[in-house]
């Protein structure tokens, strides 16, 4: 087979997917590397309609890469992940939106274009947690105790996502200060346990553990939802349950024995039956104008 690969600079040294592409050539398939924002593309040639059997994205949120992707699924390539998906969880507003409507256990979402916005929400539900609704790998997430410290503790600089967007806030999940990353590699599901991004003073090794039933239940539903077929979901187990806060498009797929091999199988089990599950036509499209610290959960249905 032919493949693409779009891996943006971030990821240039990455095990994930250097390793992947070395495996893929390892069996015998011609393996083509794009690196969108650091070399010239010439697009009338790279992308069109047959050049490739499948193409796969490995950027930063808000990066060019996934211009890159919808030209070549606009074109009739395959795309490992669905473009639409991809699209729909790299967009934290919108995947909030979506998991909500869905009877997804997700945290009660605001948006607004300026942190200080998040003053309105009323206090009994601070601390927030404040991130970019593009944002990516843990960028700019930050912990926020009380509605004073909206402004004192924003980055420089910070007035929305990478691109200006919009920023998110939810209410923070007491939690024991660990979390799991639980990754599906076309319908198989690994957890691990980790520190969570904000505890970091929190010692705990990062390892697979078993995965209970009523996690696996809800990520498998999230992959469905959005129609993800190499995804990852991260996981809070609070006091009212698991609780998802974050899923990812192909993440690094850490602690997955023999994730290389089976990551490299799934992709071209993808590509030879044309890509992942198309986008659920049951998705609730987003409001065109979402207000300033307006709860996103009231537009999907609080469930």
């Amino acid at each position: 087979m032919r493949l693409c690969f779009l891996v943006e600079e971030q990821y240039r040294y990455d095990g994930m997917p250097l390793d992947v592409i070395r495996q893929l050539h390892a069996w015998g398939h011609q393996v083509d590397v794009l690196r969108p924002g650091r070399s010239l593309i010439p697009l009338s040639e790279a992308i069109r309609a047959g050049s490739h059997d499948a193409w796969i994205l490995k950027t930063v949120s808000g990066g060019p890469g996934l211009s890159l992707l919808e030209a070549a699924a606009a074109v009739g390539l395959t795309t490992v992940n669905d473009v639409r998906a991809i699209r729909g969880v790299r967009d934290k507003a919108l995947a909030a939106v979506l998991a909500r409507a869905h009877g997804l256990p997700v945290p009660v979402t605001y948006a607004a274009a300026r942190a200080e916005e998040f003053a309105e929400i009323p206090e009994a539900q601070f601390p927030l947690v404040v991130k970019p609704a593009d944002g990516s790998s843990g960028r700019a997430v930050r912990l926020v105790e009380t509605p004073d410290r909206l402004v004192d503790q924003a980055p420089t600089g910070e007035s929305g996502g990478a691109t200006g967007g919009l920023l998110i806030a939810q209410p923070y999940v007491p939690n024991s200060g660990t979390d799991l990353k639980v990754y599906c590699v076309a319908g198989e599901l690994y957890a691990t346990e980790r520190c969570s991004p904000l505890h970091p003073g929190h010692a705990v090794r990062e390892r697979q553990v078993p995965l209970a039933p009523d996690v696996a239940r809800i990520v498998e539903e999230a992959g469905a939802v959005f129609g993800l077929d190499l995804y990852g979901v991260d996981v809070l187990l609070g006091p009212d349950g698991p609780v998802v806060v974050d899923i990812n498009d192909f993440p690094s797929f850490r602690r997955v024995p023999d994730a290389v091999a089976r990551v490299s199988a799934a992709i071209l089990h993808l590509a030879r039956k044309g890509g992942g599950r198309p986008f659920p036509d049951r998705a609730v499209p987003m409001a065109t104008v979402v207000p300033a610290a307006t709860p996103l959960t009231a537009i999907g249905g609080d469930r």
